[in-house]
């Protein structure tokens, strides 16, 4: 007989019709057809080839055993955290015997188990504990809550590190030696973290791979990306304290928060470790199961904010799970928005009437740098502009260098905040000043860039990914305006190592540390190479979904469809790549090893 369909397909199934109606009836079928294309092609990736790449990637039985015999020269103790409360039976098994199923063989497994009802679990334990005695036991009188649970089986610990393991879930059998083999090769890594994906109630099936980026304050403010496996040095816990009582539901994000606000170094390792567990009731499952959980996270979030000295407010997120900060602006500097310009009346003219229009922020000027125009139509214009108090019009006669230009224009503009922005672009939120300067004020911050469509409403820019292509690539691309996106990452903010310079703002004085853009690009890669400059200067780039723009990419400046454009081109491609060799060959910090460099859809490289 055909086994049922699992519960958290069926609950997908019904999840995902329901969504098909409402976009059916407000965008019509042709919509439909277009996001119904794009789930298949997600599942594909998903059901197909994430089984290959498990192949491909992880440990065979044969490598496992040689695991085994491996000594490191640091092998310390490990310490697996567990709290259980009225834990099914299969759960709690495969639990502990993920556990003594590490190829790496110093831990010891501590579960404080909350009163649980009925002998079966305690029994089950107990057999368990009577066999290895690695395995640890505290049976408290009454649940004390999920945070205070897990602090009783803190207080059973030994080990030098300090690993977190939810009731329900399961540890890969190579998850402890990874961690080892991590702090082997960064002696003052205190804080540890890897990949993870869920697996079926039954156990059986492995799907939705969560392949993280790396160490990321801004993302880890809008949601909990780290999540599992994480491991904390003893030291450390001892330092920042263990779970706090009132974060229930959040009490990981609470604590993985504090812990990075101290911690030495940061390890992301890029290897799936951790299985967790779907059922009705899991939070993997459906995060509107445990609503009490986004509101401890929000509370996680803005005290993180207090104690680091940003000053800001936490709301909910786009999605369940997600938090949108919004940090203050204690006062409103100039924003001089610097646009260069040749010919293209009516785009120029959309652009400046929707920032005139529609920008709640009015604290700016505008800066349009005329290069060699030839059409009536813009000297009209510009006459037109001329009359506004607030826009300025210089010219640039030199044949075109957008950098050059661009550097021309920042030395005729007078606001303490620099917003380069394209002449093809048309505004949409009111607030996108707004959401641009509460990012670019900060002093962690070097620069920030927008979510830009293309007009027919898919994604154009959403960070730029280096490595995509040999070279970089704008991630998520052509993707539809309202798509989570990759583990929603078209939702949140969070760092990326570079933004399109068609919407790029920053601070004067950052522009001045790293003297402003490169004149050697005439026109691609300043911008990037422009943000590299600022990360060597140990500032971060972010990204916000929060200010929204169309960008008709290349309206304006063309196609390199010219032998003299591709000669450009490759001129300037040829710089950059030796420029910065050392970053490209890297894995991209932001962008996971695990995801493909063929593509800027997120899926799996195999």
């Amino acid at each position: 007989m055909k086994a049922p369909m699992p519960i958290y397909l069926l609950q997908l199934f019904i999840h995902n019709v329901r969504k098909s109606v409402v976009v059916l009836r407000n965008d019509g079928l042709s919509r439909l057809l277009v996001k119904i294309k794009n789930k298949v092609k997600y599942y594909y990736y998903q059901k197909r080839l994430y089984p290959i790449w498990i192949r491909e990637n992880e440990p065979s039985k044969k490598e496992l055993g040689k695991q085994k015999s491996i000594n490191f020269l640091n092998g310390p103790r490990i310490s697996i955290i567990v709290p259980t409360f009225n834990t099914p039976k299969v759960f709690v098994i495969d639990m502990v015997e993920s556990a003594i199923n590490q190829t790496y063989s110093n831990w010891e497994l501590c579960i404080a188990d909350g009163g649980s009802q009925g002998t079966e679990p305690g029994g089950i334990l107990r057999s368990y504990a009577d066999r290895d005695r690695r395995i640890k036991i505290k049976f408290l009188h009454e649940n004390m809550g999920i945070a205070e649970n897990s602090n009783e089986a803190i207080s059973l610990a030994t080990g030098e590190y300090i690993a977190f393991l939810d009731h329900d879930d399961i540890l890969a059998p190579f998850a402890l030696f990874e961690i080892i083999k991590a702090i082997n090769g960064n002696p003052d890594a205190d804080f540890i973290y890897s990949d993870e994906d869920i697996i079926s109630e039954d156990g059986k099936t492995r799907a939705y791979p969560q392949f993280k980026p790396d160490w990321s304050p801004d993302m880890l403010r809008s949601c909990n990306y780290i999540c599992h496996l994480t491991t904390i040095s003893k030291a450390l816990l001892d330092h920042v304290g263990c779970f706090r009582k009132g974060f229930e539901g959040s009490q990981d994000h609470d604590l993985i928060l504090r812990a990075t606000e101290h911690s030495n170094k940061i390890v992301h390792i890029p290897k799936v470790l951790y299985h967790w567990r779907t059922h009705d009731s899991s939070v993997a499952m459906n995060m509107t199961e445990k609503m009490y959980a986004l509101n401890s996270g929000k509370k996680a979030v803005a005290d993180h904010l207090k104690r680091i000295g940003l000053n800001g407010t936490v709301e909910n997120g786009m999605f369940p799970g997600s938090y949108k900060v919004n940090y203050h602006i204690n006062d409103l500097p100039l924003v001089s928005i610097i646009i260069p310009n040749n010919n293209h009346a009516d785009d120029l003219k959309k652009c400046i009437n929707s920032i005139v229009e529609k920008s709640t922020y009015k604290n700016y000027e505008i800066v349009i740098a005329e290069n060699n125009s030839s059409e009536v139509s813009i000297f009209e214009l510009y006459k037109q502009l001329e009359n506004s108090s607030y826009i300025k019009i210089i010219e640039w006669g030199k044949p075109f260098n957008y950098s050059a230009v661009t550097n021309f224009a920042v030395k005729h503009s007078i606001g303490s905040v620099l917003l380069f922005l394209n002449n093809d672009t048309e505004i949409i939120n009111p607030d996108w000043l707004q959401e641009l300067l509460e990012h670019a004020l900060r002093n962690d911050i070097g620069a920030v860039g927008a979510k830009l469509y293309y007009p027919d409403d898919t994604v154009q820019h959403a960070g730029i990914i280096l490595g995509l292509g040999g070279i970089t690539g704008h991630g998520h691309r052509y993707f539809p305006r309202d798509s989570h996106g990759y583990a929603g990452r078209l939702k949140v903010v969070q760092n990326v190592s570079a933004v399109t310079g068609a919407c790029l703002m920053t601070r004067r004085s950052i522009f001045e540390q790293v003297d402003g853009f490169d004149e050697e690009y005439p026109l691609a890669f300043s911008d990037i190479d422009f943000c590299l400059k600022i990360r060597e200067k140990g500032r971060l780039i972010v990204w916000t979904p929060f200010a929204e723009l169309y960008h008709d990419e290349s309206k304006t400046r063309g196609y390199e469809d010219t032998l003299d454009k591709q000669m450009r081109f490759r001129k300037e491609l040829e710089l950059f790549r030796r420029k910065w060799k050392h970053v490209i060959d890297k894995c991209d910090p932001y962008y996971n090893v695990n995801l493909t460099r063929e593509k800027e859809d997120f899926s799996i490289r195999i």
